[in-house]
C-alpha cells in the first residue's frame, strides 16, 4: 500500500483537477536574485553568542565560553500526531511553494520545501517523492532536524519506510553532547544512529578546531551513548598528533568499554617519569573493571586494577597494585625482593529494616609502597592500615554495631609495645526510653582485645576482654527560653585478662558520674548596614562530678588516650577517650555563645563562643603519668566563626591561659570563593606551644578568562622550612583544558621530594587523570570548581 500523504498548510494554495492529476500550486509573493553564498553549517545555524542566549542558558555557561547552542528547534512548533510511535511508522507531511502530484505515483515540490515525519524534519529547495517506493530525494541547501540533532547538506535521499536519511557533503550537530562535525557523506540510519564517512567531529565552537577526531568512518550511537571510529587521527589545530586504527569513545556520561586517556608525569621521589594507559571494561550494568598498566622509569612495568560490583544490597570495590621486579626498590634496599603489591577492598550493604553491613580491608607488601607506587588506590599515607568489617542497626531509640577490627602496621620503626590492639570482636549497644518526664539511656560495649605479645612484658603483654556499661537517668526540661538537664550515670567496667602479671586478671571498676547542664536563650533584633539581624546571647552552666579512684594504672591501655582540650571539651565529664580510664571530676564550666543571624536569608553571619572550667578538686587519675593536674581553672577556650558574605568564611579557635598569659593552641582559617568557584583563596595558621607552628596559603587565581594560576605553600616556623608546596597553571576554553602542577611534599624521612603532574581534558571525550585529585586535596573548593568548569551542576 502506498503511504498516505498529508499536505501541510502553506500560504497561497489552491487545489485543481487537471487531466486526472492533482496539482498543489503555490505562488511566491516576492522574487529576486543575488550572488550565491555558502550555506551555514549545522553548528552555525544553532550557535548563538553569549549575549544572545536566554538568561537560563547563559547562567550555566562558563565564563571562558563565548557562546553556546540553543536546544534543537528552539522557537519552532513541533507537532507529533502519534506520540510514542517511531518516526518511520508515522505519516509523511509535505509542503512547498509549488507542487505537482501524480496520484499514487510521484510528488514534486519546489521552493521552500518542507517534509515532516513524526519528530523528523527536512527542508530544501526541491523534493521528489516516489510514493510507490517510499523514497524521497531532496535538493539543497537542505536542513534536517530531529530530536537532539541538526543536519545540513547539498543533497539527500530519505527512505520513508525505514527513516534512513543519506546526505552528501554534510555537516551535523548533536545538541546533548554539543558535538559537531562534517562529512563527505552522512547516513542517519535511525533516530539514534548516525554513520559519518570521511568525517570530522569536535566539541569546539564553530570555526574553532582546537582539537578534532578525523576518521574514515565514524558511527555515533546516541541510544548506547558511544561512538566508534576507523582509521582515526587526533588533530590539534589541524595538525595530526595521534593515529589509531580503531577506537570507541563516549558521547555522553554513560560507561563504555575502551581506553581512557593516558596519565603521565614525573617524580623525584625515586619513581621518575611514568606513563599509564587505563583500559575500562564495562562488563555489565552492575559491575565493571579498570586495568591500568603503566611504565615507571627506573622501576619497570607496574599494573593496577580496580573492580566494582553493585548488587541489590550495595556496592563492593576491589583495588590491586602489583610490580614484579622493582629495580629501584632493590637498589635502595639490598637483599629485599623487587616484587611489591597492595590490595584495598571496601563494601557497603543495606539489608533493610535499619540493618547495614560494611567492610574495609587494606594491605601492602612494604612500608614504602604508598609513597613509591600508589596512584589510584584509595589508601592514604599511614603507619597503620585498618581492616574492619561488621553490621550495624539503627532505629529511633536503639543502635547496635558489631564488628571485627585489625591493623597492619607498615612501619618497622614502631615497636611492638606501641602497636594497636585488634578488636576481635567489638559489640556496641545504645538505647533510650522515656518514662514520663524521666529519660533512661544505656550504653554498653564488649570488646576482646588481642595483639602479638611475644617479647613484651608487664601490662604491655596483657590481652583480654572488657565489658563496659553506662546506664543513665536524666530529667530533661526544655522551654523556648532555655533548658536544664540533670542526670546520673553509673560507669561500670569489667576485665577478664590473659597474660596479666599483676593478679588473676579479673578486674572491676564502678564510677558514679553526675552532670547538670543548663542554658538560657536571649535574643534581640537590630540592623547593620540596612540588613536586619537577630542577635542571641546563650549563657551556659555545666557541672560534672565523677568519683573515680585515683590509681587506675593497674589496668592496661587497650584503646585509651588523653582528649585534646577544645571548646567542645568544656561540656564533657571525662578527659580520657576509650574505656580504660575514667577521670575524676568536680568542676563547673561557664560559657557563653552569641550568634548573629541574617533575617532576610536566615544565614548565620557570625558566632562567638568562649568558656572556662573551674576545678574544685585536683585531677589525680592518670594514663601512666598523663592527665593529672592541680590547677584550679582551665585555659580560656574560644571559637569565632564569621560569614559576612555567602562565599567568605573566617574561622578561629584557640586556648589562652590567663595564669601565664600564653596562647596554648590556635587554629585560624580564611576561605573565600566566588559564586562560580573560579576564584579560590585560603589562609591558615596552626599553633601548638612548644610543638608546632605552621602557616599555609592557597589560591586559584584567574589572570584571564581562560588562564588561572594554582598555588599552595605550607611553612613550618619551628623547622624554619617549607614542608609542602604546589604551583601550577591551568588553561580553559570551551572545548578543552590543561593543568600542569609541580608538587613538593615531605616524606617520612623528612626529605622534601617533588613531582610534576599533568592533566588534559577534552570536552565530550573525558580526560587524563593525575593533577586534579592532588589539587583537590590541597585547595579547599577545587573539587567543586572542577564540577562547574564546563557548566555541569
Amino acid at each position: 500500500m502506498p503511504r498516505p500523504l498529508y499536505p501541510l498548510q502553506s500560504p497561497n494554495r489552491r487545489w485543481q483537477s487537471r487531466y486526472g492529476r492533482w496539482l498543489l500550486v503555490g505562488t511566491l509573493g516576492v522574487s529576486g536574485s543575488g550572488h550565491a553564498q555558502t550555506p551555514p553549517s549545522a553548528a552555525e545555524i544553532d550557535w548563538r553568542p553569549r549575549a544572545e542566549l536566554p538568561e537560563a542558558v547563559r547562567a550555566g555557561l562558563p565564563v571562558f565560553c563565548e557562546g553556546g547552542y540553543l536546544p534543537s528547534g528552539a522557537g519552532e512548533t513541533q507537532v507529533d500526531l502519534l506520540p510514542g510511535v517511531a518516526d518511520s511508522e508515522q505519516p509523511l507531511h509535505a509542503s512547498g511553494l509549488n507542487a505537482r502530484y501524480e496520484i499514487d505515483q510521484e510528488l514534486f515540490l519546489e521552493g521552500d520545501v518542507r517534509l515532516r515525519q513524526g519528530g523528523f524534519r527536512v527542508s530544501g529547495s526541491q523534493a521528489r517523492y516516489n510514493q510507490a517506493e517510499g523514497a524521497v530525494s531532496v535538493q539543497g541547501p537542505l536542513v534536517s532536524r530531529g530530536e537532539g540533532f541538526l543536519l545540513t547538506g547539498d543533497t539527500a535521499d530519505y527512505d520513508v519506510d525505514s527513516g534512513q536519511l543519506d546526505i552528501n557533503t554534510a555537516t551535523f550537530l548533536l545538541h546533548g553532547p554539543e558535538m559537531r562535525g562534517r562529512a563527505d557523506r552522512l547516513s542517519r540510519i535511525s533516530e539514534q544512529q548516525v554513520v559519518i564517512e570521511e568525517g570530522l567531529i569536535t566539541t569546539c565552537a564553530p570555526g574553532q578546531n582546537d582539537w578534532a577526531v578525523v576518521a574514515s568512518e565514524i558511527r555515533l550511537d546516541r541510544a548506547e551513548g558511544f561512538g566508534t571510529a576507523k582509521h582515526l587521527r587526533l588533530e590539534v589545530l589541524d595538525v595530526p598528533v595521534f593515529y589509531w586504527p580503531w577506537a570507541s569513545f563516549p558521547i555522553d556520561d554513560r560507561r563504555k568499554t575502551g581506553f581512557l586517556y593516558p596519565q603521565f608525569g614525573s617524580s623525584s621521589a625515586g619513581s621518575g617519569a611514568f606513563i599509564a594507559v587505563p583500559y575500562y571494561l564495562n562488563l555489565a550494568p552492575h559491575y565493571d573493571a579498570t586495568l591500568t598498566p603503566q611504565y615507571i622509569h627506573g622501576r619497570g612495568l607496574f599494573n593496577e586494577a580496580e573492580g566494582r560490583y553493585l548488587s541489590s544490597l550495595g556496592e563492593t570495590t576491589l583495588q590491586l597494585g602489583y610490580i614484579g621486579n622493582d629495580s629501584e626498590f632493590e637498589q635502595e634496599n639490598p637483599g629485599e625482593s623487587g616484587e611489591r603489591w597492595a590490595l584495598d577492598a571496601t563494601t557497603r550493604a543495606e539489608f533493610g529494616s535499619g540493618w547495614r553491613g560494611y567492610g574495609d580491608f587494606s594491605v601492602v607488601s612494604d612500608e614504602d609502597y604508598l609513597s613509591d607506587l600508589n596512584r589510584s588506590l584509595e589508601i592514604n599515607q599511614a603507619t597503620h592500615l585498618q581492616r574492619r568489617g561488621g553490621v550495624t542497626y539503627r532505629s529511633d531509640q536503639q543502635y547496635v554495631d558489631a564488628y571485627l577490627n585489625d591493623y597492619q602496621t607498615i612501619s618497622d620503626r614502631i615497636s611492638n609495645a606501641n602497636r594497636p590492639y585488634a578488636q576481635l570482636p567489638e559489640v556496641i549497644y545504645a538505647g533510650e526510653a522515656q518514662a514520663g518526664v524521666v529519660e533512661a539511656n544505656l550504653e554498653t560495649q564488649y570488646t576482646h582485645f588481642y595483639r602479638d605479645n611475644e617479647g613484651l612484658t608487664g601490662l604491655d603483654r596483657a590481652n583480654g576482654q572488657r565489658l563496659r556499661a553506662r546506664p543513665e537517668l536524666a530529667l530533661p526540661m526544655r522551654a523556648l527560653w532555655g533548658f536544664s538537664r540533670p542526670s546520673m550515670t553509673l560507669d561500670y567496667t569489667r576485665y577478664e585478662l590473659e597474660d596479666y602479671t599483676l593478679g588473676d586478671g579479673s578486674l572491676d571498676r564502678t564510677v558514679p558520674v553526675a552532670e547538670w547542664d543548663n542554658g538560657l536563650y536571649f535574643d534581640r533584633q537590630g540592623s547593620l548596614f540596612d540588613v536586619p539581624y537577630n542577635q542571641t546571647l546563650e549563657p551556659r552552666l555545666y557541672y560534672a562530678w565523677a568519683d573515680a579512684e585515683a590509681d587506675q594504672n593497674d589496668i592496661p591501655d587497650f584503646d585509651t588516650g588523653l582528649q585534646t582540650f577544645r571548646f567542645d571539651q568544656l561540656f564533657r565529664p571525662d578527659r580520657f577517650t576509650g574505656g580504660d580510664r575514667v577521670g575524676d571530676a568536680n568542676q563547673l564550666t561557664v560559657a557563653v555563645t552569641s550568634r548573629f543571624n541574617d533575617l532576610l536569608t536566615g544565614a548565620e553571619r557570625a558566632r562567638f563562643s568562649i568558656g572556662q572550667v573551674q576545678y574544685f578538686d585536683d585531677r589525680e587519675v592518670t594514663l601512666f603519668g598523663q592527665g593529672a593536674s592541680t590547677r584550679s581553672r582551665s585555659p580560656l577556650a574560644g571559637e569565632v566563626v564569621l560569614n559576612p558574605l555567602e562565599n567568605l568564611e573566617i574561622r578561629s579557635s584557640g586556648l589562652w591561659d590567663p595564669d601565664t598569659g600564653n596562647t596554648e593552641e590556635g587554629r585560624s582559617q580564611l576561605v573565600f570563593h566566588t559564586d562560580d568557584y573560579r576564584y579560590l583563596a585560603s589562609l591558615g595558621h596552626t599553633y601548638s606551644r612548644n610543638e608546632l607552628e605552621q602557616s599555609d596559603i592557597a589560591t586559584v587565581f584567574p589572570v584571564t578568562e581562560s588562564v588561572s594560576l594554582i598555588g599552595r605553600w605550607v611553612y613550618d616556623s619551628n623547622l624554619d622550612r617549607t614542608v609542602g608546596s604546589l604551583a601550577g597553571l591551568e588553561y580553559n576554553n570551551c572545548c578543552w583544558s590543561v593543568q600542569v602542577v609541580h608538587q613538593n611534599y615531605l616524606t617520612d624521612d623528612r626529605q622534601l621530594e617533588g613531582r610534576i603532574l599533568f592533566q588534559v581534558q577534552l570536552k565530550g571525550l573525558g580526560g587524563s587523570d593525575g593533577a586534579s585529585s592532588s589539587i583537590s586535596q590541597a585547595i579547599y573548593g577545587f573539587d567543586e570548581r572542577e564540577r562547574r568548569r564546563f557548566g555541569t551542576p
